[in-house]
């Protein structure tokens, strides 16, 4: 079972139909004491990551999580939800964050379009089973105008280039995070939810 959490800023409609299509067991979770049930966590989200930490940690969900991957057992954080796993953003003032991964968000930075929004190119960096059958020059599906500046280059699995060298897929161990929307990427992202699937089940080590 695949727990979903709620932090009440995420569509979670299409996520959940994701999962449904690939006939895995889920729900919603916004209880941090409940974290724990669960053979995976999914942590999505849209909008401004201070509101989004403030929720968090006003309802305990900060500590839930944390002790969730004490476990060993896999997260994989969504567009908000990746940056979210990291340090702390520069998104309207310095917030700090769940300071699971090391890295801090920053705001795109040029004349070009703000947010990026649209199919952007996949160049892969390092090996991970959660992009297994993952073939160089995929495209997935990008919203976001910030990204993250990650410390530890051995926890990129995959970049975007939009006129940044964009973090597009992180990992430490069982810990991940997507820039961008698998559940709107078309089979590539649905072959990414497999792959997480299949590290919730145990079949990939």
């Amino acid at each position: 079972m695949i727990g979903i959490i709620d932090y009440g800023m995420g569509n979670l409609f299409s996520l959940r139909k994701a999962l449904e299509r690939l006939g895995y067991a889920h729900e919603i979770v916004s209880q941090p004491e409940r974290l724990n049930n669960y053979s995976g966590l999914l942590l999505p989200g849209v909008g401004a990551f201070g509101d989004a930490m403030k929720y968090i940690r006003a309802t305990n969900l900060d500590q839930g999580i944390r002790e969730y991957v004490r476990t060993d057992r896999p997260l994989l954080g969504i567009c908000l939800g990746m940056q979210l796993l990291f340090s702390e953003s520069e998104e309207n003032g310095v917030h700090k964050g769940l300071d699971i991964l090391p890295g801090r968000v920053v705001r795109f930075q040029g004349d070009f379009k703000i947010p990026h929004m649209g199919w952007n190119e996949l160049s892969l960096s390092n090996h991970h089973p959660l992009i297994e059958g993952l073939m160089e020059g995929e495209y997935a599906y990008f919203v976001h105008s910030y990204y993250v500046q990650v410390q530890n280059h051995n926890h990129l699995l995959a970049t975007t280039d939009y006129h940044h060298d964009v973090a597009a897929i992180v990992s430490s161990g069982k810990i991940a995070g997507m820039q961008f929307h698998p559940e709107k990427s078309g089979l590539t992202g649905i072959r990414l939810l497999a792959n997480f699937v299949k590290q919730c089940e145990g079949v990939l080590q």
